[in-house]
């Protein structure tokens, strides 16, 4: 392998092909469909797959071939395929992204915005660029790259899905669906997590799970006057902050009942501990804290653990509250908080879920009406061991393209997919990675994609497939 020219050609690869097909991919709102329960009427996502499955089908890959896939009721994938090249035919790599996005949110600079793409210092700015748009485009660009040069890689088999924000449900359909085309798949690779800092390629060690769902607390029929009604009726958000005192200590944030828990193997507080020793400040510095606000702990291990095997709660939504301009003096009749609740790696995620419902709606305060509507429980992921020869790939890719070493650490996120996969295909190598970096701020405002990285990250991709293709 040529490194200087793999990398020089993913990188104009990415200049005259990839950015601009990113930005006008920034443009659509092609929101995931637990946001935009209208997707298919609005066309947003048919216009992301269309545009993609274009641009694959102009790519110079012997051999590609590319269907938009489409189930009644369901989400369309993008799924491409590409013979072997020099390399053993029963080994099937399955590459992994999609095209769906998280909705606007608040707070976007003022020349900024979700579907405002804007270039600027090597940064690419907009919703869904980062996560996690760009998989294909990286995925074709590497097999490009791989075969200008006449390097092996495996049958490749590419499946780009478009409901991942929304917990990847119509994904088992379609793995059921397309199971006996992709074969005896061997090796995964998903661009669509993070990395540590920009300074080397980063290989994701464990994904965390997901329960999530909407906690609703009526106490009247209608508002009435908060001087007439406070002291005899409980107020709805007090008795929604007693419910939520069941699940988590307000005082520390842990997660108190121990089924929402699972011990945190030797290997990945190692992983944890070089990982920290890389960061160093970063762990903590990535954020963006308001004033004098402090991390929830100093420990860089203990923080990166945190986010990565152990549960927390956060309050991602609320209804039944007005506005502070037009919020009088009435006792509100309901409060509604919408429940995200991250797992360890190795809860299940339905189980949990359940647990979560049951824990929330038993026994509610003064009588009042109380319900929980779950509507999103994945179960995350932890990889299987590396095998030596993934290992020495991934380090040698890094010191080819960033002139360092490859890191290792668990991700806070959920990707339903992985976990599917993994029992899907147990026998698998993966090689979870993406852009995700610090400030990047995938799903919050100011979202972007760090270009000069994903180039370098394209090209260890391809690294990567070559060493597959030819290990003995």
């Amino acid at each position: 392998m040529d490194a200087a020219t793999l990398e020089s050609r993913t990188a104009a690869h990415w200049d005259a092909e990839i950015v601009p097909q990113l930005t006008d991919y920034i443009r659509i709102p092609a929101k995931s469909p637990h946001f935009d329960p209208q997707w298919e009427a609005h066309g947003h996502i048919e216009k992301v797959v269309q545009q993609a499955a274009q641009w694959v089908r102009a790519q110079p890959v012997a051999g590609l071939a590319v269907e938009i896939v489409r189930l009644p009721g369901r989400t369309p994938v993008l799924l491409f395929e590409v013979p072997a090249r020099g390399a053993h035919g029963d080994r099937t790599v399955l590459l992994y992204g999609h095209l769906d996005k998280q909705p606007e949110m608040t707070g976007w600079r003022a020349d900024l915005g979700p579907w405002t793409p804007k270039y600027e210092d090597g940064k690419l700015y907009g919703r869904g660029g980062a996560d996690d748009g760009y998989a294909v485009y990286a995925s074709l660009a590497a097999l490009g790259a791989m075969q200008a040069q006449g390097l092996p890689h495996a049958r490749c088999v590419g499946l780009i899905e478009t409901c991942e924000e929304s917990g990847s449900h119509d994904l088992p359909a379609y793995l059921e669906h397309l199971r006996p085309r992709m074969g005896d798949v061997d090796f995964v690779v998903g661009l669509d997590s993070g990395c540590g800092d920009y300074q080397r390629l980063w290989m994701t060690t464990s994904l965390r799970g997901l329960a999530a769902g909407t906690l609703a607390v009526d106490v009247l029929d209608e508002g009435v006057h908060s001087g007439d009604a406070s002291g005899v009726v409980p107020s709805s958000m007090r008795i929604a902050r007693a419910l939520l005192d069941r699940l988590e200590d307000a005082a520390s944030g842990r997660i108190l009942p121990a089924e929402f828990h699972a011990p945190i193997p030797d290997e990945r507080i190692r992983q944890a501990r070089v990982a920290a020793g890389i960061l160093g400040d970063i762990v903590l510095s990535k954020y963006p804290f308001a004033g004098a606000t402090r991390p929830m702990t100093s420990d860089p291990v203990e923080a990166m653990l945190n986010r990565a095997w152990r549960p927390a709660l956060s309050v991602t939504g609320a209804d039944g509250l007005p506005a502070i301009a037009s919020a009088g003096n009435v006792l509100r009749p309901r409060t509604a908080l919408k429940l995200s609740l991250r797992l360890p790696p190795t809860v299940d995620g339905a189980r949990a879920t359940a647990a979560m419902q049951r824990l929330l709606e038993a026994d509610p305060p003064y009588g009042a009406t109380v319900s929980f509507a779950p509507d999103q429980g994945a179960t995350g992921w932890n990889a299987p061991a590396t095998a030596a020869w993934l290992e020495a790939a991934l380090d040698q890719a890094s010191r080819a393209f960033y002139g360092k070493p490859a890191g290792a650490m668990g991700e806070g996120g959920t990707i339903p997919f992985m976990g599917m996969l993994g029992r899907t295909f147990p026998h698998a190598q993966f090689l979870i990675t993406g852009v995700l970096g610090p400030q990047s701020n995938a799903h919050g405002p100011n979202e972007f994609l760090h270009v000069p990285y994903a180039k370098k990250l394209t090209a260890c991709v391809a690294s990567v497939l070559a060493a597959h293709a030819s290990r003995s």
